[in-house]
């Protein structure tokens, strides 16, 4: 039986913080702090409406070779590696797959996502496809795809290679126990050594545009508003202590 890593899992409070905060107000205050360009590119939601984040745990997909992979899709079960990258699954948990952008191999299928939905996962990324979508998106996860396919994952061009390795999603490097933030923008990765500052503009971030938003739909000046000048600050300042419950003063 293959040996294979488990991650170092951040805390659960980071994860939770950067599923409210979301992918675009992540993205970019990330390249404000020097990463220029952490999306996913390519994987899509698969059902709208889900906001997620957790550490990842990473399959890497190589091409195809018989001699090393033969099998079919039951045949020496425990030897099928997109099956190890689930077993180690916590809830709360991102699994990220590098399947090359190949549109004929899919990765999972109802019962291995069923497995990791069970476990409490968060959500799946692959880049390339999932099958028995149907089934798929009935199940409360997560799932961001390039596509579906009726194929099992290796029926055709893919083998899995290896678990819990650096990967390259969506020509993006994924670490194993980087935290990933999914929504219906897309995908984001995020250094878990930049999280808790992440975190703190962002809230930030979302404070002051929830005051613009506030004011633009009341028909406000967009060159006032947003970004926030100094001009409206005062009133940004009395309007964010009203929200607290503070006098202003």
């Amino acid at each position: 039986m293959p040996q294979i890593k488990d991650i170092v899992r951040p805390p659960r409070e980071l994860s939770d913080a950067l599923a409210k905060i979301g992918t675009a107000t992540a993205s970019s205050e990330l390249s404000l702090m020097g990463i220029r360009d952490p999306q996913i590119r390519g994987p899509l939601p698969l059902k709208q409406g889900k906001s997620v984040a957790g550490p990842a745990l990473t399959l890497q997909c190589m091409p195809k070779r018989e001699d090393l992979y033969g099998t079919n899709e039951y045949e020496n079960p425990e030897l099928q590696l997109h099956r190890h990258v689930l077993y180690p699954a916590q809830a709360g948990d991102m699994v990220i797959v590098d399947a090359r952008g190949d549109m004929a191999s899919g990765i999972f299928g109802e019962m291995m996502l069923t497995f990791f939905a069970g476990r409490g996962g968060a959500g799946v990324v692959v880049d390339g496809c999932i099958r028995d979508s149907a089934k798929a998106k009935e199940l409360d996860l997560g799932i961001w795809v390039r596509g579906v396919t009726p194929n099992y994952h290796a029926q055709t061009n893919l083998i899995p290679f290896a678990v819990n390795v650096p990967i390259a999603c969506g020509n993006v490097l994924v670490m194993p126990g980087d935290i990933v933030v999914a929504d219906d923008d897309g995908v984001v990765v995020i250094p878990v050594a930049l999280a808790p500052k992440l975190i703190e503009v962002a809230s930030e971030h979302a404070e002051w545009e929830e005051f613009a938003r506030y004011r633009l739909s009341q028909g406000g000046d967009l060159r006032k508003y947003y970004p926030l000048t100094e001009e409206v600050q005062e009133e940004y300042i009395a309007w964010r202590n009203a929200q607290n419950g503070f006098a202003h003063t």
